[in-house]
């Protein structure tokens, strides 16, 4: 296991011996005249910057991303691992927001999060994300795309158009949708967009559909402190049909650690430690349900929303195991599909034939007839990389530094978790996950 964290820290309690930084996330600390060097894992935050208004939609649209989190594990009772990405779902309605108006725009609006913020505040608040958010750490890689691909039988607004190649970086290319070279291109682009992650996200070509509106989010980045291999050890998993055996990671960190009478929780920072994967471990007696429906109660909702649970933390040295995994999803692997999960959240209009109100994208009035994500996820010594492809298609109708002696806590996640990607300054869910080890 690796020793390269703790050692001596009762003396140095003592004696509060001196630190200095060294060029690589750690201190340097001077016990009995030799020097240790501690990893510091405890996350970091460059700002993003966001104005008033879009620090709400953050809190808001991670209460969305929460309630989807929710939803989907109510769907999907099974024992299989998820992973999912709300927020690339977010931009493929904001797209459709941005043609969208009355109770279509209202709906969309608040159960995104945006409160009837309007058009333009979306489309602003998208914009910033996707022009800063890779930004925040040059030693993460992030990449959002959008992409719409039109039947060449139709037109887009101008206006339309316009504001998707500004607030979207999205230009729309006319196709031919009975042509077979047509379902290669649009599935080119989700393997390249996500680097192979996500090679295909459509069976096949709808002749008849207008469009096809997409987003593609991929992420990869190497934990600040990386787990050693040698460490790695296959262990028993519990899983909700007995125990399995899974390569569990191992080493000490000093990290920031958060427990209450429902979950145990530790943040693992990537990069310069901007990005966070925030692990949930059920506490005994308790299980993954009892996580989110936390996470998703009105008390766990505070005026601070998701963000504000992150005053919850405090640096600890901790005793940590972390499964080695790969998980893939498929919302049509769902009863009701992405359809009928977003339904369950409070949009409906919007995929209505008879009273849809997308006015402001084609000449003809149009409504959202299929939607489906995909994503995966690996997690290993090295970091994480994850991707996902959202698609929806359209028919017309008609930190605080570390203290000198830190507590300890064991962490050993080696039974069924909760799990979220987000960005520490923003406070922006990326991905959310449960792991059940099947």
């Amino acid at each position: 296991m690796k020793k390269s964290l703790f050692i001596g820290m009762a003396a140095l309690a003592a004696c509060c011996l001196p630190t200095s930084c060294s060029s690589d996330n750690s201190e340097e600390l001077y016990v009995n005249q030799k020097t240790v060097k501690v990893v510091d894992m405890v996350p970091k935050a460059k700002p993003l910057q966001l104005t008033r208004e879009q620090k709400v939609f953050v809190n808001d649209n991670n209460t969305f991303a929460l309630k989807f989190l929710k939803t989907v594990n109510e769907t999907d009772q099974g024992s299989k691992s998820f992973i999912y990405s709300p927020l690339s779902i977010t931009y493929v309605l904001g797209m459709v927001n941005d043609a969208a108006t009355g109770q279509t725009e209202q709906e969309l609006e608040q159960t995104l999060g945006f409160h009837e913020g309007g058009i333009q505040a979306v489309n602003n608040y998208c914009k910033n994300l996707i022009d800063n958010l890779p930004k925040v750490d040059e030693k993460v890689t992030l990449n959002i795309a959008n992409a719409i691909f039109l039947n060449k039988k139709y037109q887009l607004k101008k206006q339309f158009q316009e504001d998707m190649k500004e607030y979207y970086d999205a230009e729309a290319e006319a196709l031919d949708f009975s042509s077979p070279k047509t379902l290669n291109h649009i599935n080119n682009w989700c393997d390249n967009k996500t680097n192979g992650m996500i090679p295909s996200i459509l069976d096949n070509i709808d002749p008849d559909m207008v469009s096809y509106l997409l987003n593609a989010i991929y992420f990869k980045a190497d934990w600040i402190s990386k787990f050693d291999p040698k460490d790695t050890r296959t262990e028993n998993f519990t899983t909700k049909n007995g125990t399995t055996q899974l390569p569990l990671m191992h080493q000490d960190v000093l990290i920031s650690y958060a427990k209450n009478e429902t979950y145990s929780s530790i943040m693992m920072p990537y990069g310069n430690g901007y990005w966070n994967m925030v692990v949930m471990l059920p506490e005994e007696g308790k299980s993954t349900d009892d996580i989110i429906h936390r996470l998703t109660s009105a008390q766990y909702n505070h005026s601070d929303g998701f963000s504000g649970t992150m005053k919850e933390y405090s640096t600890y040295e901790v005793d940590l195991k972390l499964p080695r995994h790969e998980t893939s999803s498929d919302t049509d692997n769902l009863q009701g599909g992405l359809i009928g999960l977003l339904q369950k959240l409070g949009i409906h209009q919007v995929f209505n034939p008879d009273c849809t109100e997308i006015s402001n994208m084609c000449e003809w009035p149009i409504h959202i007839a299929m939607m489906r994500q995909k994503a995966k996820i690996k997690v290993n010594e090295e970091g994480a990389e994850a991707a996902a492809v959202t698609i929806a298609g359209t028919y017309t109708t008609t930190k605080a530094d570390a203290p000198m002696a830190p507590p300890k806590a064991t962490f050993h996640a080696n039974r069924p978790f909760i799990y979220l990607i987000y960005e520490a300054s923003s406070g922006v869910i990326l991905f959310v996950g449960r792991f059940t080890g099947e």
